[in-house]
């Protein structure tokens, strides 16, 4: 892997692979995540994908795709750290399975940047029957969060816990946000946005990075360049000196039971491994204890937020059972943090991790998706020196890493009838 600057806030990150059938080319804008801007910056790539001043409409870019032997643009909007990254991801048939002498990248790349440079537009503005049904398209996203209530209830508790943070604004924004968008106004975003945003491109497949580099350039020579803005560090959550506990209720008949902690080190690889064994994995004593031998939940979870440096729990559980899940969360939580571990618990959280990692490599979507994070969060490791971190650490550093691990938030979603 190669991370090489082609022009002012324009990087390249080079991931030389022959063993796809496919290359995957990918531009994403990293801008800080705010509240006043996550909606707008959400319906961007949606509105961007209608249609380009070459190709107007959707049956258009279809056409040229097809003639492309079927490659794929679709839009992308995530959230990496404090930021949020907006752009696309295509896919095409890499150059070797490609017919004799036929070159894709570059008109897939022209393409890409067409998208993002000439975009169709109707008196110095977006189309607004475009903008009018991306619009509402986004609000139904939005609404459609609540059909999956475990989904819902890990949102809830992020955005509780990180309450004033950006890491708590969802990355889609917020209903009331994305109403407030207005057609002029989103025009103007945009080439703010195009203009002063970094501008992170993914590239893996069989191409020379020479030959990647010109044809990116070619693509996006016409992209405006001001000022860049800083992408957003990552701020540590401050932890509270009291939990933060929140209920909701909704017409449900199972509850789920949400748990935030702060992570008082900074020992990645001891509370990646922490983690594993805490919640998650199958071998885990969520999974193992709470969920399997006390039958006291649907599901049981957790997961380190580790561009932020968190732990949330995740679980499914009879609204009677509240208080008996919640302390046997945390009296697992405990055992982690005392040493109460057999060495297969040990050897399988590792073992879990190291295999992640291992498997990154046969996915070009997780290796730029990786890839952005790091990126979008200012770190470097590869996956395989995180994984040469997880297979030294100790189980010294593990509990002493898990011992600053402290509850700083409840979410705790019930039914209306176990209310009354």
């Amino acid at each position: 892997m190669t991370r090489t600057e082609l022009a002012e806030g324009v990087y390249l990150t080079y991931l030389p692979a022959r063993k796809f059938k496919t290359s995957l080319l990918s531009a994403q804008f990293v801008t800080p995540l705010r509240q006043e801007t996550a909606a707008a910056y959400a319906l961007l790539p949606a509105v961007l994908r209608r249609g380009t001043v070459s190709c107007p409409d959707m049956g258009s870019l279809s056409a040229r795709l097809d003639k492309l032997y079927g490659a794929r643009i679709d839009y992308t909007i995530r959230k990496k750290g404090e930021n949020q990254c907006v752009g696309f991801v295509a896919s095409l048939i890499d150059d070797s399975y490609a017919p004799v002498g036929e070159k894709l990248l570059e008109p897939v790349a022209a393409l890409l940047g067409e998208l993002i440079c000439d975009p169709a537009t109707e008196r110095g503005r977006f189309v607004p029957a475009y903008f009018d049904s991306e619009k509402t398209n986004l609000i139904d996203a939005i609404r459609s969060l609540i059909n999956d209530k475990r989904d819902y209830a890990d949102a809830r508790l992020l955005r509780e816990m990180c309450a004033g943070e950006p890491y708590g604004v969802p990355r889609l924004g917020d209903e009331a946000g994305v109403e407030k968008v207005q057609l002029q106004k989103l025009f103007s975003q945009y080439k703010d946005l195009i203009a002063s945003a970094r501008l992170e491109l993914f590239y893996c497949g069989s191409a020379r990075q020479e030959r990647v580099e010109r044809a990116l350039q070619a693509a996006f020579a016409t992209l405006p360049r001001k000022t860049v803005r800083d992408i957003a560090l990552v701020r540590e959550h401050p932890a509270r000196e009291e939990v933060l506990r929140i209920t909701d209720e909704m017409d449900v008949t199972q509850g789920k039971l949400g748990m935030g902690f702060s992570c008082g080190s900074s020992d990645t690889a001891a509370l990646l491994m922490g983690n594993t064994l805490f919640g998650g994995s199958s071998n885990s004593k969520l999974f193992l204890n709470v969920r399997e031998k006390l039958s006291l939940c649907y599901y049981a979870s957790s997961l380190y937020h580790r561009q932020k440096g968190i732990i949330t729990v995740s679980s499914g559980i009879e609204f009677a059972d509240y208080q008996r899940a919640y302390d046997e969360i945390l009296a697992q939580l405990a055992a982690v943090r005392n040493g109460d571990l057999e060495d297969w618990e040990l050897d399988g959280a590792r073992s879990t991790l190291l295999n992640a990692y291992a498997s990154m490599g046969d996915s070009q979507g997780k290796l730029e998706n990786f890839y952005l994070g790091q990126a979008a969060t200012g770190q470097s490791e590869s996956p395989e020196e995180l994984a040469e971190q997880v297979r030294n650490v100790t189980a010294e550093r593990i509990f002493a890493a898990m011992e600053t691990v402290k509850l700083d938030t409840v979410y705790f979603l019930q039914g209306k009838e176990a209310a009354e």
